[in-house]
């Protein structure tokens, strides 16, 4: 059910909200993957932040997508002319 709920958004740029180890945490999700250990992973950006975080599926839960608010997603292309 998390994929379904996060593949939707990130195929429609939804932002999501869900708590992670008992921190609410809303955040725009690139890709969902696995880690070298073989547990499924969401990879996205956290508001307010420029970096990229991994988050564990375990450990996700009371998910709610913002179904009205957006988001285009950041390429950091001037690093690599850096």
């Amino acid at each position: 059910m998390k994929s379904y709920i996060f593949s939707n958004a990130i195929a429609n740029r939804n932002r999501v909200k869900f708590l992670y180890n008992l921190h609410e945490i809303v955040l725009e999700p690139y890709f969902i993957s696995r880690n070298k250990n073989g547990k499924k992973v969401l990879y996205g950006k956290i508001i307010g932040s420029n970096q990229i975080m991994t988050f564990e599926f375990d450990r996700i839960c009371n998910i709610k997508t913002f179904s009205f608010e957006r988001f285009s997603p950041v390429i950091p292309i001037m690093a690599s002319y850096n």
